[in-house]
C-alpha cells in the first residue's frame, strides 16, 4: 500500500470528519507547520477547502450554478462563523437582531450574520464579500 502524502492525509482527516470548520491546528500531528500551511494552500487552491480566516479553513464543494468553490456546510457563512468562533473557544451569543427575529417580534431577516462576544476577540471571519460583525457585549 503506497504512502499517502501530506496533502493527501489532510484530505482524508477532512473528509472523515462531520465538522466543516478547521484550525491548521487539527493537522499538527501530521507534520511541521509550513508542510501543513503547504497542503492547506493546495486544497484551497483546488477548491476542497476555503480560507475563512488566520489559520481557519472551510469544507468546500463546488457550485453547480458558478463552477467556483463555495460554502458545504448547509448553514452557509453564519452557521461556518459560529462553528469557527466554538473552534476557537470564544464565548459568543446571536445578536439582539436576531433573536427578535427568531421571537418573530419583527419581519425584518438580519443580513449580516452579527454575534456578541463578552471578551476581547480580534480575528477577521470573512469569505469574499461576506464577514462577521463581532460587537461587545457587557
Amino acid at each position: 500500500m503506497p504512502k499517502l502524502s501530506l496533502k493527501q492525509q489532510v484530505e482524508q482527516q477532512i473528509s472523515r470528519t462531520k465538522q466543516d470548520v478547521f484550525l491548521r491546528a487539527d493537522f499538527e500531528q501530521l507534520g511541521g507547520y509550513d508542510q501543513i500551511g503547504r497542503a492547506l494552500r493546495e486544497l484551497v487552491a483546488e477548491g476542497k477547502l476555503l480560507k475563512i480566516g488566520y489559520g481557519l479553513y472551510a469544507k468546500a464543494r463546488i457550485s453547480s450554478i458558478t463552477g467556483k468553490p463555495m460554502l458545504a456546510s448547509n448553514g452557509g457563512f453564519k452557521a461556518v462563523s459560529e462553528q469557527a468562533l466554538e473552534r476557537l473557544g470564544v464565548a459568543w451569543q446571536p445578536s439582539d437582531e436576531l433573536v427578535l427575529y427568531n421571537k418573530g417580534e419583527t419581519t425584518q431577516v438580519p443580513v449580516n450574520a452579527t454575534v456578541i462576544v463578552t471578551r476581547r476577540f480580534n480575528r477577521k471571519i470573512s469569505l469574499r464579500d461576506m464577514q462577521l460583525r463581532v460587537e461587545r457585549g457587557s
